[in-house]
């Protein structure tokens, strides 16, 4: 999925989807970081995408409390 999409689909979620999928991309990356640091995976590919979709879903989160 391009990145423009991913930020589309982000727009049409409410706050509280926002917020709670906030919270889980947190726990993916904690799981992520956890596993790297076991060596049990070299999955460094899908720790930097979500951390850049964290990024996007925390600027649309603050652009839609703002307004």
């Amino acid at each position: 999925m391009k990145s423009a999409d991913r930020a589309k689909k982000i727009r049409d979620m409410s706050v509280d989807e926002l917020k709670t999928q906030d919270t889980d991309m947190t726990e993916q990356m904690f799981k992520l970081r956890f596993q790297l640091a076991m060596g049990q995976t070299e999955s460094l590919k899908k720790m930097r995408e979500l951390r850049k979709d964290r990024a996007r879903l925390l600027t649309i989160l603050r652009e839609k409390e703002s307004e």
